[in-house]
């Protein structure tokens, strides 16, 4: 850790760039993964949203860190670790639903409800499609892309809080 200190990789600039690189890798996966034909749930949409928050955050925090506003930096840094760490907790109640631990959201996990006729059964299948929440259809090495949110978004809380230690806020390279 302390060499990492030493060469300035650790610098808050740095810390930001690398969380911005995850941020745009995420969402650039997922996107492909979309264009494959996989479709997302609705917890999938959710879990998203603290990387396209830090489409902002990140080259606010890496800016704020580079010019010496300290301040700034440390409450962009402090709203991507909340978010991330929500994120964490969001993947976690997700792989729950994927292993059958928690009952989902009842708008991608619920009972199908049934049409009162067969007109109107044929109507919602033209006009709906809803992809399950406890129904994973990719596996990485074992794991979900919900089980691998959780450790991703736990990385990039943990970063995030790295960069507003006392010794990356008061001296050090930016």
């Amino acid at each position: 850790m302390a060499l990492l200190e030493s060469s300035g990789l650790l610098a808050p600039r740095n810390i930001a760039l690398l969380i911005l690189a995850a941020a745009v890798a995420a969402i650039g996966g997922a996107f492909a993964y979309e264009s494959f034909g996989y479709l997302p749930c609705e917890l999938c949409y959710k879990e998203r949203t603290p990387y396209y928050a830090a489409f902002a955050l990140a080259p606010l925090a890496a800016f704020a860190a580079q010019t010496g506003r300290r301040g700034m930096a440390r409450a962009a840094f402090l709203l991507m670790a909340l978010l991330f760490a929500g994120n964490a907790i969001l993947s976690i109640y997700h792989s729950g639903v994927e292993w059958k631990i928690f009952a989902g959201p009842s708008d991608c996990s619920g009972p199908l409800s049934t049409a009162p006729s067969v007109a109107d059964f044929m109507k919602q299948l033209q006009s709906v499609k809803v992809v399950r929440c406890d129904e994973p259809n990719l596996w990485i090495f074992g794991l979900t892309l919900a089980n691998w949110n959780v450790a991703i978004s736990a990385a990039l809380a943990g970063l995030a809080l790295l960069a507003v230690r006392p010794s990356s806020t008061h001296g050090g390279a930016q």
